[in-house]
Order: C-alpha cells, then structure tokens, then sequence
C-alpha cells in the first residue's frame, strides 16, 4: 500500500507564495505520473498541475505562470511551488499519484488527505 503525506497549505496574502510538498511512502511502489487537484468549497475537484515521470508537465489555465510542479524520484516526492496567489486559489489541494506495486503487479492510484490553502488579507 502506498500512503501520501502532504504538507505546506495555510494562510497566506494575495500575491504571496506557498509551496506544497506530497511524499509517498512504500519501497515496492514504482511511480508514474504525479499531480495536484484542488477543491474549492461547493465546486468539483479540479486539476491544477501534472508532471509525467519523464517531466512533462501540464497546468490548469488559472495556474499556469504562477505555479510550478515538480518532483524528486529519489524521494517519491511532488512539489507545487505557488507564486502570485489570488484568493481564488483557495481550496483544499490533494496531490494524487500514479503508479505500479512491483510485489503485486496491481496499478497504484493513491491520493494525499488534502492541505487547506487560504489566500485572503
């Protein structure tokens, strides 16, 4: 089983920065694509950013420009780096990742338990 851990959200002014960090736990899991999803209250969950294993990555609209997302394979870790953020970012942001249990050959599509961001003055 494959467990994520997320850290960084909180309170943070329009125009600040905020960097979300996702570790994934478990030796056996090979990851593949990693992602952040955000929602915001009485809206769907959305894709904000997606980053390949090979590091193609692919932003929301709303985002793009203001925030990166990134990873570390060694560390099984994704990374959201947030500039310029307007209080429409304000959400509960889950990181999701995909991947394959080598032990049991079964896919792997695990989800983080989420971390409030909150952009108001």
């Amino acid at each position: 089983q494959v467990q994520l851990v997320e850290s960084g959200g909180g309170l943070v002014q329009p125009g600040g920065s905020l960097r979300l960090s996702c570790a994934a736990s478990g030796s056996s899991i090979t990851t593949g694509a990693m992602g952040w999803f955000r929602q915001a209250s009485g809206k769907q969950r959305e894709l904000v950013a997606r980053i390949t294993s090979g590091g193609i990555t692919n932003y929301a609209d709303s985002v793009t420009g203001r925030f990166t997302i990134s990873r570390d394979n060694a560390k099984k870790t994704v990374y959201l780096q947030m500039n310029s953020l307007k209080p429409e970012d304000t959400a509960v942001y889950y990181c999701n990742v995909q991947g394959v249990d080598r032990t049991t050959g079964s896919v792997v599509n695990a989800w983080g338990q989420g971390t409030l961001v909150t952009v108001s003055s």
